[in-house]
């Protein structure tokens, strides 16, 4: 085998394979569909049965190229509300089955359906009546044989051009994963708040945070009442340090906004003697504390705005600024 650092790399022909590539593996996506469209539906639906009605966790197994999709599936359900973990075989062999309890349930994996390191897995499951789910294209295959439920995976030819490097069936085994995770999500009502229960780090668990967690409240919001005048609104200005001042009717709702642009645009007139109805913004964009964190920040950057009022029945009950939005890492 020629390493290519030894020859010049022909670049067009890396972009056409690459092109090859994706498209052979798009052509087993779109097989994959059709099967559900057709016999695979009701062996998939029975499949979320199977695991809705398990009151322990659902035990993804598979060896090689399919272990590694695997333990993806696993962790994918597992973030999604489904209880779930990976087994080796091999290991469950040497004592791993220990794991598996009654109440659990069994995704084995395997392309061929043969693979003899399931056997164990596969026996063991038998033995002690634990529902084993397979995904598989080997329709007579052992590991077909014994399931309760054969997801049967259609053949379809590999990107690999020597047909023998998983490709193309390990994208539908991680496409079939995803789909029985989301299908079960759906299922379930999980929602925003339930992941943000299992992804409380990062950017993802950021995005998820409501406005009411971030949001400044009481005498932090920049607040004065109609009839101010304008230097007081600025002193207030000054003092918050948010950009913009809420200006509230008598009745304690939400009459305006002035941002410091407002006043940059408003110099040229006698600014000093002036009411801050006279240069606020009525109607501004506002939002509910119950609003992703990811939400607000959308709005913020579409209107290329600095803050939003926070209100609950057009009173202000706080403040957000972009950066509360970069210090959480929804930005």
């Amino acid at each position: 085998m020629q390493a290519i650092n030894d020859t010049k790399l022909d670049r067009s022909a890396a972009v056409d394979s690459a092109k090859r590539t994706i498209a052979t593996e798009q052509d087993g996506l779109v097989a994959l569909g059709a099967a559900l469209e057709g016999s695979m539906a009701d062996a998939f639906c029975r499949a979320i049965e199977k695991i809705a009605a398990i009151k322990g966790r659902i035990i993804v197994t598979g060896v090689g190229k399919s272990g590694h999709v695997g333990a993806k599936i696993a962790a994918t359900f597992a973030s999604t509300g489904t209880p779930a973990f990976f087994v080796h075989p091999s290991e469950a062999n040497h004592g791993d089955l220990g794991m598996i309890a009654a109440d659990d349930a069994i995704l084995a994996l395997s392309w061929s359906g043969d693979t003899a390191e399931l056997k164990g897995i596969v026996s063991y499951s038998r033995r002690f009546r634990i529902p084993l789910i397979a995904v598989t294209a080997g329709e007579k295959s052992a590991l077909a044989m014994a399931a309760d439920v054969v997801i049967l995976m259609p053949r379809v030819a590999e990107a690999c051009p020597h047909g023998l490097a998983p490709t193309t069936s390990t994208l539908m085994q991680l496409a079939m994963g995803d789909a029985i995770a989301v299908a079960l999500l759906e299922a379930r009502g999980f929602t925003p708040g339930d992941f943000k229960t299992f992804h409380p780090g990062g950017s993802l668990g950021a995005s998820l945070t409501h406005v009411r967690e971030i949001m400044h409240r009481d005498d932090q919001i920049p607040l004065v009442p109609l009839g101010t005048l304008i230097p007081d609104a600025m002193k207030v200005l000054s003092e918050k340090r948010f950009g913009c001042i809420a200006v509230e009717n008598a009745d304690g709702t939400l009459a305006g906004i002035i941002t410091d642009g407002d006043l940059s645009r408003n110099l040229h007139r006698s600014l000093v003697t002036m009411t801050v109805e006279e240069v606020m913004t009525r109607n501004p964009k506002t939002v509910p504390p119950t609003m992703l964190a990811s939400a607000a920040l959308a709005l913020l950057n579409d209107h290329n705005i600095g803050a939003l009022i926070v209100t609950e029945d057009n009173y202000p009950v706080g403040i957000v600024h972009f950066h509360d939005l970069l210090r959480i890492g929804a930005a």
